[in-house]
C-alpha cells in the first residue's frame, strides 16, 4: 500500500521503506544475485557483541519472588532458587551483571513488575475458568506507588549500568478486539505502561495483537475460499498501533509486535499491520521460535527480519527439535540487524540460567 499518494511530501521512514522493498525487488529478479551472500565485513570485537546481548526475565521467572496466592510451586521453581536464590525485579540489573558479565541490556516481562507486598501500585481484574474465578493482580505504572517503584528500578538500573531496553509487555489486552469498548480500554493501558517505558529508559515495548488465540481461518464457498473474519481483526489491530505508535513517538518509545499467537503468528499479518502503519515507532520484534509450524522457524524470522530494528528475541524452545542459533542469527547478520538481541530460553535441557548461558555462547559466536 502507498502511503504516500494524493502528492504528499514523502518522509525519510517512507523513503527507507520503499529503498527496502525495491532492493528487495531487484535481488528477486535477477539471477546473479544470492539472497546468502554475506557483505564482507571485518571481525566484530567481543565487547561489540556483548554490547548487542540483552538478559531476559521472562526465562528466569522462576526465581522471582510472587504474589502468596500465585507463587510457583513446580519443582523448577524450588530448584532454580535452591540454585540461584530468589529475587525480585529490583535486584534483576544486579543479577544480570553477575550472572552474564559484559551484558548491560536487559528485556523485562510485565508480568514481574512491582513490589508484590504493596497492594497499592496493582490493579485488580478477575478471571473467571469454567465455574472457578480468580482475582488477578497486574502492576500499574500510573499508580503514585508505582511510579516511585519505577523511579527506585531506575536508580537501580543507573547505580550498576544495566538499563532496561526493552518491555515485553501482556498488560494490554483486546487490541484488535470487535468491542470498541475493550479495544479502547487495551490502548489506554498500552499508553500507560508507554509512559512507564520512558520512564525507566527503555527503547521499546511490545503489544500483543490481541483477537483470538488462534487467527480466523478461510471458509470454504462456491468459488475461491474466503477469510472475512480476519479482515476484522487486522483493521482493528492496524487502528490500533497507528493510535499506539503516534503516542509512542511523543514519549520516545517504539511499539513493536512480537509473533506470539493470535494474529501475529503469521508473519504475514505482521507485515501487512507494519506496511498499512508505514510508522517509524512501530516495528516488529522476532522471535526465533515462537511459529504454529516447524517451516517457520527460520522462513518466518527472515519474513519479519526487515522491519526489525531495535529488539530480538533469540529463543531456544525443543518444541519443534534442536533450534539452530547460529543459523537464526545468521539470519539477523544477512539482514544488517543492529538492535539487541535478548536471551529468551523457553523450554529444553536446561534450567533457563544454564539455557541462556548456553544461548549467549552460540550467539556470540555466530555474531
Amino acid at each position: 500500500m502507498d502511503q504516500t499518494t494524493d502528492n504528499k511530501t514523502a518522509t525519510p521512514y517512507d523513503r527507507r521503506h520503499f529503498l527496502r522493498t525495491a532492493g528487495v525487488a531487484v535481488a528477486a529478479a535477477s539471477p546473479l544475485v544470492s539472497r546468502r551472500a554475506p557483505a564482507a565485513t571485518r571481525p566484530t570485537p567481543a565487547d561489540e557483541k556483548l554490547a548487542k546481548i540483552a538478559s531476559n526475565t521472562y526465562p528466569l521467572r522462576w526465581l522471582f519472588t510472587r504474589r502468596r496466592a500465585a507463587r510457583q510451586t513446580s519443582d523448577m521453581a524450588e530448584q532454580m532458587k535452591q540454585t540461584y536464590g530468589e529475587i525480585t525485579m529490583l535486584d534483576f540489573p544486579q543479577f544480570t551483571k553477575d550472572t552474564f558479565p559484559g551484558v548491560r541490556h536487559m528485556d523485562l516481562w510485565s508480568s514481574l513488575f512491582g513490589d508484590v507486598t504493596d497492594d497499592a501500585m496493582y490493579a485488580t481484574r478477575t478471571v473467571a475458568r469454567g465455574e472457578q474465578t480468580r482475582t488477578v493482580y497486574e502492576f500499574d505504572p500510573a499508580t503514585t506507588a508505582g511510579k516511585k517503584w519505577l523511579d527506585t528500578l531506575a536508580d537501580r538500573m543507573a547505580t550498576t549500568g544495566v538499563q532496561c531496553h526493552h518491555v515485553s509487555n501482556n498488560a494490554p489486552r483486546d487490541i484488535s478486539d470487535l468491542d470498541p469498548d475493550k479495544r479502547k480500554a487495551g490502548i489506554q493501558v498500552a499508553k500507560t505502561w508507554l509512559d512507564a517505558c520512558a520512564q525507566i529508559g527503555a527503547k521499546s515495548m511490545r503489544v500483543n495483537t490481541g483477537g483470538p488465540r488462534i487467527a480466523p481461518s478461510a471458509t470454504a464457498t462456491e468459488g475461491y475460499p474466503r477469510n472475512d473474519d480476519i479482515v476484522k481483526y487486522l483493521r482493528n489491530a492496524i487502528e490500533s498501533f497507528r493510535e499506539m505508535a503516534d503516542y509512542g513517538a511523543k514519549v520516545g518509545v517504539k511499539v513493536t509486535i512480537e509473533n506470539h499467537w493470535g494474529l501475529s503468528a503469521d508473519p504475514m499479518n505482521v507485515r501487512i499491520i507494519l506496511d498499512e502503519i508505514n510508522h517509524p515507532y512501530c516495528e516488529a520484534s522476532p522471535d526465533f521460535a515462537n511459529w504454529e509450524h516447524e517451516y517457520l522457524l527460520y522462513h518466518g524470522l527472515e519474513a519479519l527480519m526487515p522491519y526489525a530494528h531495535t529488539t530480538v528475541h533469540a529463543k531456544y524452545w525443543d518444541r519443534w527439535g534442536e533450534v539452530d542459533l547460529r543459523r537464526c542469527v545468521q539470519i539477523l547478520n544477512e539482514a544488517n540487524y543492529q538492535g539487541k538481541i535478548a536471551l529468551e530460553y523457553e523450554a529444553g535441557p536446561w534450567d533457563g540460567v544454564e539455557g541462556c548461558r548456553y544461548m549467549l555462547k552460540e550467539i556470540l559466536a555466530a555474531l
